[in-house]
């Protein structure tokens, strides 16, 4: 259900005032807004709409009324036909043109800014094509620098109208941008030559080659039935805005009786609806709002689309929100001031946002080239430079006191002593025979062997590895041989 906020029961009715209330809180607290605009938001500026009473559609008609029955023929590609119509659509874009460049951006195109400045606005679809938002400082998508940035994704606006300020050419589509000698040929009802055409068509005359057809240049905008040139950038510029889950979609100037500008509201609508909370009551109440300005209401199609319908100019209803604003975050608005010291006395230097600066400062970066080596052979120094250097006597090591650390001590030198550490062999029982002479101590090599007994502790105490000889059995005596 669409609810309608008249500006004009703003003072009598307080839920007017607290409606609009909580849309002013929502603009302040979104921060993806997706902004809608169509030619209303330029009427203030001296520029008409289309579908008004005073708008472009009856200004053609009263002006031209044998040449089309309709204001909407004049805008439609299939006036290329006939050259008497091409010469009338010349003609009266060439004097909208001058309209255009002697108008000044509104309120309503210097509130958009303000939404870019302050980083809530995601994009602004316009159908416009006067261009006035790039005037007021936001980037379109048709120009030089957005078609620079990666087919547009930098861009703040864009333009589904094209743009009145530059030129095609209708046979090789190259584009110029419109100067005062092609606004000069619009308004006599004719089409310049394009020169990129004319160069190559001289440059098959040259090298006698058949000619080639001329294009001519005309307006850059966008006319009904006739493909956008920018459509496949358009799309993945409106793509990306989609995943990017915008908070909030305003719907401003414009009647939505196109049929690509209607889609586009109602995806965007859909995604800005979907990250809305379940119910009021839950954080966040300011998210998920759809709301269309505009004098008329929207058509029955829209409703459960648009949540918020306000009746009023769309610059009084942006005065209203940047006045709410300021009173509901005061801090959005706060701006940096610095102190300036002159003449000894120190002053704020103004209500102006001061950006520090780098002119002084000497940026430090990292030297990754190699240094050249000085190319210096490899001399002896001179005779007079070599000192001789004074013999200087080994110092006196003492060797009384052993070295702290074992592994700088002599491997020859133990300090170790039995008392410290006494030795871990088992001790031997001393034999009484040990110090006697071999004959006397009777042992087995002796003549005596045979008639000494085996001494255990003697033989405990001989270490030698030979097993000593077995003795011989005595002989015995032979018996006589017979005879």
């Amino acid at each position: 259900m669409t609810v309608t906020l008249d500006f004009a029961a703003l003072k009598t009715d307080s839920s007017t005032r607290r409606g609009l209330s909580d849309l002013s809180l929502s603009v302040a607290k979104c921060k993806k807004i997706v902004v809608v605009t169509g030619a209303g938001i330029s009427c203030s500026s001296g520029i008409p709409d289309f579908r008004s009473s005073d708008g472009l559609y009856a200004l053609v008609k009263e002006k031209y009324p044998d040449v089309v029955l309709k204001g909407r023929d004049l805008f439609d590609a299939s006036l290329f036909r006939d050259p008497t119509s091409t010469a009338v659509f010349h003609t009266f874009i060439a004097q909208l043109k001058q309209s255009i460049d002697a108008a000044a951006p509104g309120p309503t195109h210097h509130f958009l800014q303000l939404l870019d400045s302050k980083n809530k606005l995601l994009r602004s679809y316009t159908q416009n094509i006067d261009g006035l938002e790039a005037r007021a400082g936001l980037l379109g998508s048709a120009s030089d620098e957005a078609k620079s940035n990666g087919k547009g994704k930098r861009s703040a606006t864009c333009s589904y109208t094209g743009d009145i300020h530059r030129v095609r050419c209708r046979s090789c589509s190259a584009e110029y941008p419109c100067t005062p000698e092609h606004i000069s040929q619009f308004i006599e009802g004719l089409a310049p030559d394009c020169p990129e055409c004319l160069e190559r068509a001289e440059a098959r005359i040259a090298r006698s080659a058949r000619t080639i057809k001329v294009g001519s240049l005309r307006p850059a905008i966008v006319l009904y039935d006739e493909p956008h040139p920018l459509g496949d950038d358009i799309g993945i510029i409106q793509s990306a805005d989609l995943a990017r889950k915008p908070d909030m979609l305003i719907i401003m100037g414009t009647s939505l009786k196109v049929h690509g500008f209607k889609k586009l509201v109602k995806e965007f609508a859909k995604t800005v609806h979907s990250v809305a909370p379940s119910s009021p009551s839950k954080a966040k109440p300011w998210l998920g709002k759809v709301v269309f300005v505009n004098r008329t209401p929207p058509a029955a199609e829209w409703a459960g689309i648009i949540d918020y319908h306000v009746v009023a100019d769309t610059d009084t209803w942006v005065e209203r929100v940047i006045e709410d604003w300021k009173k509901m975050r005061p801090s959005d608005w706060e701006v940096q001031q610095t102190l300036v010291v002159k003449d000894g006395d120190v002053s704020m230097n103004g209500n102006f946002k001061v950006v520090t600066s780098t002119k002084n400062k000497t940026k430090v970066t990292k030297d990754t080239k190699k240094k050249p080596r000085k190319n210096e052979e490899n001399v002896p120094p001179p005779p007079t430079a070599m000192v001789v250097s004074p013999d200087v006597p080994p110092k006196a090591t003492s060797t009384s006191t052993p070295p702290l650390s074992p592994s700088k001590r002599r491997h020859g030198n133990s300090h170790y002593t039995p008392e410290s550490s006494p030795s871990k062999r088992r001790a031997l029982v001393a034999s009484p025979m040990k110090g006697l002479e071999p004959t006397d101590r009777k042992l087995l090599f002796t003549k005596k062997a045979g008639d000494v007994e085996m001494d255990l502790y003697d033989g405990m105490g001989d270490l030698s590895m030979r097993s000593p000889p077995k003795p011989k059995p005595p002989q015995r005596a032979g018996r006589a041989v017979r005879a």
